[in-house]
């Protein structure tokens, strides 16, 4: 897909960060765009900054989680605006935890958006992406769905998992050559609010003040590239029909790594955690 004038995008966690900026580039190149996230506020935002460059706008307060909502969410954009091009599944959300301590319900809530709602995603506009003969499915993993962290066991889990869903996805759409390719993003430190936004297991923050003190270690992490920078290596990515994108000197760097001395990153990360943490 080289030309994104008047192609359809829809676009999860579209209040702030990735999602925000993808919707204001994409509606800059005159790409109209569908807009979802659980913060209306936010995405009331995001919807005027988009609709200033004169495309068609709709926004839905949607959990990702709930396959039901998200469905008709996708039949409901197709019927609006005539077809669908593109998806970016990029809601996503974080936690802090000891794999050992994880509270049952936190694990299924950070799987049911980071990771179901993906396939959710994907399944409910697949269909309409085949029909518009012209499509693209961009599924947002991270840095830690290529390299795994102590007290991230729950996001690696789920972003790992978007790494195989996406990688699986992409070779099957290749076999079926119906149009529609697919992109896994890996992210490293993107300048969002996810780190602000993060749940903190009391086995990683006893109080209150050890949580702000966590939060700001990982806001920290969090500060290589920005949101905008992401969202244009992001649409780039679909205009070359990459495979695979790693976002941030960061994600570059620790993917090599990791290729490098495989599971003998592990000795490395757990030396700089202690050293971080202490």
């Amino acid at each position: 897909m080289k030309n994104f004038k008047n192609k359809v995008a829809a676009i999860t966690g579209a209040a702030s960060g990735m999602g925000r900026e993808l919707a204001v580039e994409l509606a800059q190149r005159g790409c109209h765009v569908a807009l979802s996230d659980v913060n209306e506020a936010g995405l009331a935002e995001t919807a005027a900054l988009a609709r200033k460059h004169g495309v068609k706008v709709s926004t839905l307060k949607l959990d990702v989680a709930n396959r039901e909502a998200v469905f008709a969410w996708a039949n409901q954009v197709a019927a609006d605006f005539g077809q669908v091009n593109l998806v970016f599944n990029n809601a996503g959300v974080a936690l802090g935890a000891t794999l050992d301590k994880v509270k049952p319900e936190d694990f299924e809530w950070i799987m049911g958006i980071n990771f179901w709602g993906v396939v959710w995603g994907t399944q409910a506009f697949l269909p309409h992406l085949k029909k518009s003969g012209e499509g693209h499915v961009v599924n947002t993993s991270s840095l830690f769905g290529l390299m795994s962290q102590p007290t991230q066991g729950t996001y690696n889990a789920s972003k790992f998992a978007v790494r195989g869903f996406t990688e699986s996805l992409r070779q099957e759409l290749d076999v079926e050559n119906c149009g529609v390719s697919a992109t896994c993003v890996h992210p490293g430190g993107i300048r969002t609010n996810i780190a602000r936004a993060a749940k903190l297991d009391p086995s990683i923050a006893a109080d209150a003040a050890a949580a702000e003190r966590a939060r700001q270690k990982f806001d920290k992490l969090l500060n290589t590239t920005t949101a905008n920078s992401a969202a244009r290596k992001m649409i780039r990515a679909v205009e070359q029909n990459q495979r695979r994108l790693l976002i941030g000197p960061d994600a570059v760097f620790l993917d090599k790594f990791v290729r490098i001395v495989g599971a003998g990153y592990q000795p490395f990360v757990t030396y700089f955690f202690k050293k971080m943490m202490g």
